[in-house]
């Protein structure tokens, strides 16, 4: 969650940092505003976006006549397409020297980063070729030490006579990160002023958003008046929602399906009008509160609701559905399409119901088709033109040379984890939950031997024929333990998986979502030099086809066979999975490395398992927008001679930058390349660039040798 300047400043004052005096107006407040402090002042437009000072949202005002005027001259400006729904009036601060500071959580780095310089403004940037700001680690569990502060203010090159001011200052912003769970902290400029204090001028601010939902008294900064009212109203719903430009309502199950759906429409000229993930909980109230919001929506034309049933029953959602229809005509035609667990009951229930706005389709193709329909019916209504051509269009992929033709191939002749099969044998941490003990039961119905489970302070019970243990430690000492699957609440779950790691379990996987960053990327740094092997957090688990299955994947799609999928989203999982085994093509072992911004087992290290075995002839790379984990095994792909056939997709390829996409790790960042970068690097290495899911079933059996064509 990102802060605008004057909340980032309410933080930094809660923190004990000297900022400057300001009031916050809106344009009802402008005409009667007496401003409590002397002139003359600064009238600064509050938007979540650089780039105010060029545009004209940061201006002085010497009178009182002025400043209101000014005031309403701001609140009138669109900045990078943010409307400015405030200005901040602060006074003017005698400057004497101006500085750059700020505390960054790196996603590429894996570090907590601490970057000083002695300039600040908006000549950081112009004077970073010139000499490059100071940046310092600082270690995640030892936190900020005296050489860091040292090192930060000499770089500054400020007076000695502000060493105090600026180490208590810097120390403050620090626990303010590490207290609260700042993912960035950044005060540009921080100024040093003629009476010797250090101020913090202007302030940019994120919020881990898994903390805040851990803190409810952080949710006070969050402000309405940044987003629109669509995504207010799924905020308040607990759904997750991002706003686009087009007319397609989207109500999807699971993040990346979800993704993997919107560029679907955008590329097939039906721009979708939002991106909307169900999530699992797909209740009758909460359907309705999901198509209420897209029906009041002005610019949807109709909704596309894509479920795939994993461990939801699509039946179960059909039923919801049905109830939050009612026997009312709709707003928009909503178009349906169901696959996986019980959809053929699914599609049942909706024909039996015969709502007359529900379009019912056994396959994507067949809804693309009904939204056509639908688009064309309008526009003969309305009289418009034809559908303009795809705003997003997709480039045909040219095949890629064999895997074969990649030199340097260099086989290592061993393993480096145990290798998982049904003698496996498997630990639940948290195993007294109710979803945990839902999913041991799945577990079990696969085949998966679940011997052991452990919450604290309820060892001697058993759960399931499991007996359960206080400890991981006393599990590990009446039982052989492979792998344990982690249900622990996120506030422990980053101890839990240190607790798996301390016994040196071969496999942790941690299925929790919603764990603060900072938390677990310590938790990562402190597993080694435990030869633990952690998957996660936030991801469905592992499978190996007929054989076992830790974590909460529906085992029914997986079918034994030659292909390893390694992937950063459960449902994409189960819907490649699903559309290969229809296919005849079965997989050798799946794994979702998980969609937070800090995870175990990347991509790379996944390829390392499946290197040398002689079970697994290719392997599908899941991918999303965000991060560089594809460019990074693309690399590895080609520095290692990988020998078997790789495939790749990439889901939110058209998602809008700097908008988190349901997972903390996808949101699309150009500065790294973008989407652009990353299916490049892609290619270079030789991957098969699969445009949609559809695609899967083909492409992985030329991969195979299965198709010549």
């Amino acid at each position: 969650m990102f802060l605008n300047e004057h909340q980032s400043k309410k933080l930094f004052a809660a923190a004990g940092i000297a900022v400057p005096a300001g009031d916050c107006l809106g344009p009802e407040d402008v005409d009667a505003y007496a401003p409590p402090f002397p002139g003359p002042w600064y009238v600064k437009a509050q938007v979540l976006t650089g780039g105010r000072g060029k545009a004209g949202g940061v201006l002085r005002a010497d009178t009182l006549d002025a400043l209101r005027a000014t005031a309403r001259t701001i609140l009138g400006m669109t900045i990078k397409g943010h409307a400015v729904p405030f200005v901040r009036v602060e006074p003017a601060t005698d400057i004497r020297k101006e500085c750059y500071l700020s505390f960054m959580l790196s996603r590429q780095r894996r570090e907590m980063l601490l970057t000083t310089s002695h300039r600040g403004g908006m000549e950081v940037e112009a004077t970073a070729d010139a000499r490059k700001p100071l940046v310092q680690r600082v270690p995640l569990d030892a936190g900020l030490r005296e050489h860091h502060l040292r090192a930060a203010f000499f770089e500054l090159g400020a007076d000695p006579a502000g060493w105090a001011g600026f180490r208590d200052l810097a120390e403050r912003l620090f626990r303010a990160v590490r207290d609260d769970g700042l993912l960035l902290a950044e005060i540009n400029p921080l100024v040093f002023t003629g009476a010797g204090q250090w101020v913090a001028l202007d302030g940019k601010v994120e919020l881990d958003d898994n903390v805040v939902d851990l803190r409810p008294d952080l949710q006070g900064y969050y402000t309405p008046e940044h987003q629109g009212a669509e995504e207010n109203a799924a905020r308040d719903a607990g759904l997750s929602y991002v706003g686009l430009s087009g007319w397609v309502g989207l109500l999807v199950n699971g993040a990346g399906l979800a993704m993997a759906t919107m560029d679907l429409l955008n590329f097939s000229g039906l721009p979708a009008a939002n991106f909307m993930d169900l999530g699992g909980a797909a209740d009758g109230a909460r359907m309705r509160r999901a198509l209420d919001l897209l029906f009041v929506n002005p610019k949807v034309r109709a909704v596309f609701i894509n479920l795939f049933g994993g461990i939801v029953s699509c039946a179960g959602v059909a039923r919801a559905l049905m109830e939050a229809l009612g026997t009312e005509r709709a707003a928009q035609p909503v178009v349906v399409r169901m696959a996986g667990h019980e959809s053929a009951e699914g599609r049942a229930l909706l024909r039996a119901f015969a709502h007359p706005d529900v379009i019912i389709a056994d396959e994507v193709a067949d809804a693309l088709d009904a939204l056509r329909g639908i688009d064309a019916a309008n526009r003969a209504r309305e009289g418009a033109d034809a559908a303009p051509p795809a705003a997003f269009p997709l480039a045909d992929e040219a095949w890629p040379l064999p895997a074969a033709a990649r030199k340097g191939y260099r086989r290592s002749g061993r393993r480096g984890v145990p290798w998982l099969g049904p003698d496996t044998q498997v630990l639940v941490q948290g195993i007294t939950g109710k979803v945990a003990q839902r999913h041991v039961q799945l577990m079990q119905e696969y085949g998966t031997r679940i011997v052991a489970g452990v919450t604290p302070f309820k060892g001697g019970q058993s759960v399931l024929g499991v007996p359960v243990y206080d400890s991981v430690h006393e599990a590990c000492r009446h039982h052989r333990i492979d792998a344990s699957i982690i249900f622990v609440p996120a506030p422990f779950a980053p101890d839990a998986v240190m607790e798996a790691a301390a016994e040196e379990i071969p496999w942790a996987v941690c299925i929790t979502e919603g764990i603060p960053q900072r938390a677990m990327l310590s938790a990562l740094k402190n597993v080694p030099p435990s030869p633990t092997r952690v998957i996660g957090p936030n991801t469905p688990g592992i499978i190996v086809p007929g054989a076992t299955k830790i974590g909460i994947m529906p085992g029914y799609v997986f079918t034994p066979g030659p292909v390893a999928i390694f992937s950063r989203s459960g449902t994409l999982t189960y819907e490649a999975a699903a559309r290969l085994s229809a296919a005849g093509i079965g997989q050798s072992f799946c794994a979702g490395v998980g969609g937070d911004s800090f995870i175990g087992s990347d991509f790379i290290s996944l390829f390392e398992c499946i290197r040398d075995d002689d079970a697994t002839e290719a392997v599908l790379v899941l991918g999303e927008v965000g991060g560089t984990a594809e460019e990074d095994l693309a690399r590895w792909v080609t520095a290692t001679g990988f020998a078997k056939p790789v495939l790749g997709f990439i889901a939110a390829r058209t998602a809008p930058p700097g908008r988190r996409m349901g997972h903390a790790g996808a949101i699309l960042d150009e500065a790294t390349g973008g989407v652009d970068g990353k299916l490049q690097a892609m290619r270079d290495a030789g991957f098969a660039v699969c445009p949609d899911l559809a695609s899967l079933p083909q492409r992985v059996a030329r991969a195979l040798g299965r198709d010549a064509g």
